[in-house]
């Protein structure tokens, strides 16, 4: 059986996992990172259709790069 819902890979795992919860939908199990591997090191990225990012959100102003009173 190939399809993502299968139980015996990780991503299977982590797909149930993610789809037990009440309320959750399809893409809430989308998967949020991307990974490669070059001369043997693995980088992690970050996916573009990731709909939750890491970091200071959009119209911040830590995300505009704007420094705010207390410095941050």
């Amino acid at each position: 059986m190939s399809d993502s819902s299968d139980l015996s890979t990780d991503e299977g795992k982590r797909r149930e996992e993610l789809l037990r919860a009440g309320g959750s939908t399809e893409a809430d199990a989308a998967p949020r990172i991307e990974t490669s591997e070059h001369d043997g090191v693995t980088r992690i990225d970050i996916a573009d259709t990731a709909a939750v990012r890491p970091g200071p959100g959009p119209g911040t102003p830590e995300a505009d790069g704007i420094e705010t009173e207390d410095g941050r």
